[in-house]
């Protein structure tokens, strides 16, 4: 191999310039193909390690591993500061896309639904709707987007997570690293670090267009976190609670980044 490398590089000042032109295009092939086999090669030694069994078994150990750096990376750099786009009233879609429908069952009643929240004391919360609206209401227009490929910009309406936290006396819950959120039927579920849950940006959000949320976007209330992707902004949130270790977290027990950071 090293001979036949050495032999294509071997300069020959008798060449004429079609032959220099074959000789090159002949080299920039080889490294082609070199690079497809290499690639090739390292994906079927990463398809071959053992599984990650602790979020099970979704996904390669080595691709675990750079999942998790990334998010040490990228937790330690998110700042207050670091503000997605926003747009103007006129750019924001009127056919909102839904992006999935977990936890959103039909058997949910709306007239019962209460947000839970659970306290680091054990103590458990209770609000209604008209609760989170006795609070300054914040919009945004933002491009929110999804894992699946695709993007849109869209109006929602809400409260911040942090003046929410602040109104009704959560700060101490929120000195812990992890808020954990889930559907009321459980069925849907993401763990979000604190720093982005405290976001200026991140709403409980109960608008969408200035109207209430239609159901299939998680009346009567979702997460609104631009600084992530869709997965993130859980619909119908029934219960949120705080922790020090990572909530679970529907998609990345599938796979997927924890952090979804953008």
């Amino acid at each position: 191999m090293k001979k036949f490398v050495k032999n294509i590089f071997s300069r020959n000042s008798n060449l004429s310039v079609e032959e220099l032109i074959r000789k090159k295009t002949f080299i920039s092939f080889f490294f082609f193909f070199l690079a497809i086999a290499a690639g090739i090669g390292v994906w079927k030694w990463i398809w071959r390690q053992p599984l990650d069994q602790n979020m099970s078994g979704a996904i390669q150990l080595p691709l675990r591993s750079i999942l998790n750096a990334n998010e040490k990376i990228f937790d330690k750099t998110l700042s207050p500061n670091h503000l997605a786009k926003s747009y103007p009233v006129a750019d924001a879609a009127k056919n909102v896309r839904v992006n999935g429908n977990i936890g959103l069952g039909k058997n949910f009643d709306p007239s019962s639904w209460r947000l839970k929240v659970i306290k680091n004391d054990g103590d458990t919360l209770f609000f209604t709707l008209d609760d989170l609206k006795k609070l300054p209401k914040t919009e945004i227009i933002f491009n929110f987007k999804c894992i699946e490929g695709w993007n849109q910009i869209t109006w929602w309406g809400g409260v911040k997570f942090s003046d929410f936290v602040k109104y009704y006396h959560l700060e101490n819950e929120t000195n812990l690293k992890y808020v954990g959120m889930t559907t009321p039927d459980n069925e849907y579920y993401v763990g979000i670090d604190m720093p982005s849950a405290i976001h200026p940006q991140t709403l409980l959000c109960y608008e969408m267009n200035r109207q209430p949320l239609p159901m299939n976007q998680g009346f009567p209330l979702r997460l609104i976190i631009p600084v992530k992707y869709g997965i993130k902004s859980i619909k119908r949130i029934g219960t949120i609670f705080f922790s020090n270790q990572r909530p679970a977290d529907y998609w990345f027990e599938r796979g997927y980044d924890y952090f979804a950071g953008l």
